[in-house]
């Protein structure tokens, strides 16, 4: 369960991030095959989506016209995703605790890094902030799926 609230944490800061991180590892046999979650987020057309969403997020993030991630449809994004990579991460009977955890864990995260963003704009501007809060989720999602046995 730890997985899933890592997951949900690095959903605070990117939406697709740790979405396209959990779908990579699930298509490359690295997550269990009896987890419906995982087996959605392991189809060929989820994986490549997933990290193509999750491209134009790091390039979005950087427009003055990005929205901020605690707009309702922010926070909805990040309820999704952090659920459902949550839910991937979890063992199957543990399935919807995963879904909450992730879920509940992005959407605490979303309010704390944004505030933390939005100090560290003021002082070294959008996109400079962005580029290294982009390296934070990529690394921290990456480091979360990275130690997955394969299955």
């Amino acid at each position: 369960m730890l997985r899933s609230l890592l997951i949900g944490l690095s959903a605070g800061s990117r939406s697709m991030t740790p979405l396209a991180a959990v779908s990579e590892a699930a298509h490359g046999g690295h997550l269990a095959a009896d987890n419906k979650a995982a087996r959605l987020l392991a189809h060929p057309w989820v994986a490549a989506g997933s990290k193509a969403l999750a491209a134009g997020e790091l390039w979005g993030d950087k427009l003055p016209s990005a929205p901020d991630r605690i707009v309702p449809a922010g926070l909805a994004a990040r309820v999704v995703t952090g659920g459902l990579a949550g839910a991937a991460l979890a063992p199957r009977k543990w399935l919807i605790l995963g879904a909450a955890i992730g879920a509940g864990a992005a959407v605490a995260a979303a309010y704390v890094t944004f505030g933390a963003r939005m100090k560290a704009m003021r002082r070294f501007g959008q996109t400079s902030t962005g580029l290294v809060e982009d390296a934070l989720t990529v690394g921290a999602a990456q480091l979360v799926t990275r130690a997955l046995p394969r299955h």
